[in-house]
This record gives structure tokens, sequence and C-alpha cells, in this order.
């Protein structure tokens, strides 16, 4: 007989590299619910609050904290421990007045202490454009939709947003704040394969021809001057040279109190 829906389970070995969990401590590992990133790219709430954070010392004080809507994920409250967030999203704990942002470094995804102030907003990067009957639908990379009403859907001049383009949302109602292009001269960080957490200024964007604008080459340097490359498709620009817009730090000191 065939297999009939998802699997639930999931081994600590094949579990992603950067999750912070030991290997041969038990077999088992919260597997991430369907949601906005995949597998290979987010964490689960159990692991955010037991490893990372370290508010939770098993997963029942972790389902009994979040039972309690005591964490907030870009401002809703999650209350499944395994629902995943990923490269950007910003999870508060309004109680205990500590806020964090899901961004890369050489470890993977991390997380990083942000202000109450920056916890108003949210940063995504544009994937793609459709063409409504109504309008423009652009969608993001954390998985969501944003529906732009034009006059003209034929020739929607309203929308000024490209592909690779970073979002400043506010999380509050959903309104655009600020937008940074991913261009040569802005600082960006990497966010997938093996120089993902390098920060620098994007030196040169290959101009492609053959081949999807994705997979176009894009050479970063970091203060040092040392150079690498990588692909558009793991860029993610968090600054121009007048206005920071993204802080990627270190991830913070584990924690007992809630």
């Amino acid at each position: 007989m065939g297999k009939k829906g998802k699997t639930a389970r999931l081994k600590r070995k094949p579990a992603p590299k950067y999750w912070p969990i030991h290997r041969k401590e038990s077999p088992w590992v919260v597997k991430p619910a369907s949601g906005p990133h995949s597998l290979q790219t987010c964490l689960p709430m159990t692991l955010v609050l037991r490893d990372m954070l370290g508010v939770a010392g098993t997963r029942k004080e972790g389902k009994l904290i979040l039972s309690e809507g005591k964490i907030q994920v870009n401002s809703i409250v999650r209350k499944k421990d395994d629902f995943p967030v990923g490269l950007m999203d910003v999870i508060s704990m309004p109680d205990a007045n500590r806020y964090y942002r899901v961004v890369p470094s050489h470890k993977g995804l991390i997380l990083s202490a942000i202000s109450k102030e920056d916890a108003k907003y949210k940063f995504a990067r544009v994937e793609n454009k459709t063409t409504t009957s109504v309008g423009v639908q652009v969608s993001l990379h954390d998985g969501t939709n944003m529906l732009i009403k034009v006059a003209d859907p034929k020739n929607p001049v309203e929308v000024t947003y490209e592909t690779f383009d970073i979002l400043k949302i506010n999380i509050a109602d959903g309104q655009v704040a600020e937008k940074l292009k991913t261009k040569e001269g802005n600082t960006a960080v990497i966010t997938g394969g093996k120089n993902i957490g390098v920060q620098g200024k994007i030196v040169e964007i290959e101009k492609t021809e053959a081949k999807k604008r994705h997979q176009a080459l894009v050479t970063i340097e970091d203060d040092k001057g040392v150079r690498c490359q990588t692909i558009l498709d793991f860029i993610f620009s968090i600054a121009t040279n007048e206005s920071p817009q993204v802080t990627v730090a270190e991830e913070p000191e584990e924690n007992t109190v809630v």
C-alpha cells in the first residue's frame, strides 16, 4: 500500500546541520510543520525556546509557554511547538521585553536580539510578481503575498517593486515603509551555500542572458577586502551607504527566565 500524507517524524541525524541539537542524545527531534519556510531553511519553535533561548527546559515546557500565548512571530501569536520560523522572521516575547530576528551567520540561522521598535518591522525579499485582473500580486520570500490594486493591470505603473528588492514592512498594518534595491554598491548578506553569513559590499552582479537570473553570479567583498562569489538567489541586501536596514549580529546568550 502506498504512503498517504506527509511523514510526521524526523530523526536527529538527517536534521539540518545548523540546528543546535545533540545528534546522539536521542533518535528523534521535532519536525517543523508545513508553513512559510522549507525544512532546510527554518527552525521549529521548540528548538528556538529550548535549545537557543533556554526559556524552556523540555519540549513539554515549551508547549506550555506557547499555549499561554506568550510567543509571537511577526506579531501573530503562535501556539504550535512545530511552527517553522525562518529568515528575517521577528520573534517577540512581550512579557519579558525580549525581541529577536532570525538572521544568517556562518553557523546557519541564528537569533539576533533587536529593540522593541525594530520588532515593529519585518524585511522580505520580492521573489515574483504576477498580474491579476485587479492588480499585481507580489510574492515574498516568507510565503506571504501582497495584492496591489492598480488602475490598469496591463500597465501597472504604480508597482515599482522588482524581483530581489527588499521591502521594509510595518507588521501592524502590512504597509511598505521603505524599499531597498539589490544592486552594486549596496551591502548584502549571503543566506545560503558554503559562504552563508558573509557580509559585504556587492561588487558585481553578472549580466544574465542564457540562464535564469536567480543563478546569476554575485561578487561580495567584505570589510577585509576578501571577495567571494555566490548566486543571486542567496543574496539579501541589508544596507545602503546612507541607511543600514538590518543588523546581523551573533546569537544571544541563553537565559532561563521567561
